[in-house]
């Protein structure tokens, strides 16, 4: 409703001391983890799998592979014109908006409007000339609702910017961890068509064999149905490596046509990293900082609700015609919505804020936890992984040798051919098994870094410097 000038004056002032009153704050990130957690839940103050170094986590972890084409590929992944960066872009675009569309809120309505009331009909002038006025209108943020808008809008946004950021991380292991099972893959092939290569020339020998009454024909048949098995073999792989190429393809941006080589072969896997300890990662991980910051949205929206249920106030001014600054303070006025009853809407509107809050709190403690378990099981695969490439290239070893003593013996009778086979076929599986391996280890290696929260990009030395020790 309209009120006198002496009581709008008074009711401005009122309402900028009440906007004074400021919005709560969401708790502290050490109390929201406390909450977040179970109460039986104990952060331990350092990792329980072997974790040899403690120290401070290093980002840049992408150098530690020294591979140019890696690098390349991974800036090529993340380059602009990537949909993945785009559609990145793009969420962080909507969530700047919504958080400029909640600022915006806080701020007076400026309108143009003409009354052409006095302008005549059908084309034909009127002698009565329609008025042009402006109108101001601002809703007073009393309470602090619209503040509280605002903030869960911003903490929104914060949390979008830390998804993005770990997009990017994630997006960068996925080409990595590519880039070698393609290089697995391309050294898997070539050992299949080695062992072909080998069986090829073993079934010509034993066809010889057989030819001057050496050998039977039982004889013939292993050697030819262990060649079509290692041809067949060859073919899975080289259509596992087409798979695995077009998906490296894809994840760059290319079109998926399997052209990306892969090294010639898996490097071996770099020295052990610094981890920390485990409270590190809640500020490290962005998806923690994300996670956390939903939380303090969730905790903005809920007072957001509940002062809803509040009286809200408006001030409006308007200018028309000749109007001066005496004229637009004299239809300057102020109104007050106070809600009495809205069918338990205003009720329902709290519930729900509430339950979103409790929501995004569960939320957080999830990825605590799922975050704590990732760490913690590539620290145990550290060590597992290293003891399994040890045993592998050990089995490699002895197998050959008891290969090439059994190919002797075959060749001066003392054995059977399913015999050589048979020790033939260990060898390879050896083989096969400590190239798997090495992509393993290489793989857990990323997934390491990024579990800890170390960033591929290597951070400015003034950002680096006044980090904890």
């Amino acid at each position: 409703m309209t009120i006198r000038r002496d009581a709008s004056v008074f009711l401005i002032l009122c309402a900028a001391f009440l906007a004074a009153c400021a919005v709560k704050p969401p708790p502290e990130t050490a109390d929201m983890v406390q909450d977040a957690l179970p109460p039986t839940t104990e952060i331990p103050d350092e990792w329980t799998g072997p974790a040899g170094d403690t120290g401070y986590v290093d980002d840049g972890w992408l150098a530690d592979f020294d591979d140019p084409e890696l690098e390349a590929l991974v800036a090529e992944a993340l380059g602009e014109h990537n949909p993945n960066m785009r559609l990145l872009a793009a969420q962080v675009d909507r969530a700047a908006a919504s958080a400029r569309l909640a600022g915006a809120a806080l701020k007076p309505v400026v309108g143009l409007g003409a009354d052409l009331s006095g302008t005549g009909g059908g084309g034909a002038p009127s002698s009565t000339a329609g008025e042009v006025g402006v109108g101001v209108s601002w809703e007073v943020d009393v309470w602090g609702k619209l503040r509280a808008g605002r903030e869960a809008a911003d903490a929104n946004l914060q949390a979008t910017v830390a998804d993005v950021e770990f997009a990017r991380m994630s997006l960068a292991a996925y080409v990595a961890k590519a880039w070698f099972l393609a290089t697995e893959l391309k050294q898997q092939v070539g050992l299949a068509r080695e062992t072909v290569d080998i069986l090829t020339r073993l079934t010509e020998l034993v066809e010889k064999k057989q030819a001057v009454g050496q050998v039977s024909m039982q004889d013939v048949y292993l050697a030819r149905a262990q060649r079509d098995q290692a041809e067949n073999a060859l073919r899975q792989a080289e259509g596992g490596r087409k798979q695995a190429q077009r998906a490296l393809e894809i994840l760059v941006g290319r079109y998926p046509a399997a052209e990306i080589e892969g090294a010639e072969e898996l490097m071996a896997t770099p020295p052990p990293i610094p981890v920390g300890v485990p409270t590190d990662i809640i500020q490290r991980r962005p998806d923690l900082v994300a996670a956390e910051r939903r939380v303090a949205a969730a905790f903005y929206s809920t007072q957001q609700a509940e002062l809803a249920r509040l009286p809200s106030f408006t001030i409006g001014a308007g200018v028309g015609g000749a109007s001066g600054l005496d004229s637009a303070i004299g239809q300057l006025g102020a109104g007050i919505f106070a809600p009495i009853f809205a069918g338990g809407a205003l009720a329902a509107q709290v519930d729900s804020a509430d339950a979103n809050q409790q929501a995004a709190m569960a939320a957080y403690g999830q990825s605590l936890l799922k975050a704590f378990e990732e760490v913690e099981t590539s620290l145990t695969n550290e060590g597992l992984f290293s003891d399994r490439e040890r045993y592998l290239r050990s089995a490699e070893e002895n197998n050959l040798k008891a290969y090439e003593i059994g190919q002797k013996k075959y060749d001066v009778g003392q054995t059977d051919l399913l015999s050589v086979l048979q020790i033939q076929a260990q060898w390879v599986g050896a083989r096969v098994g400590v190239i798997s391996i090495q992509n393993d280890r290489l793989a857990q290696r990323v997934d390491l870094h990024l579990a800890l929260g170390g960033s591929f990009e290597s951070k400015p030395e003034s950002d680096a410097g006044g980090q904890g020790d």
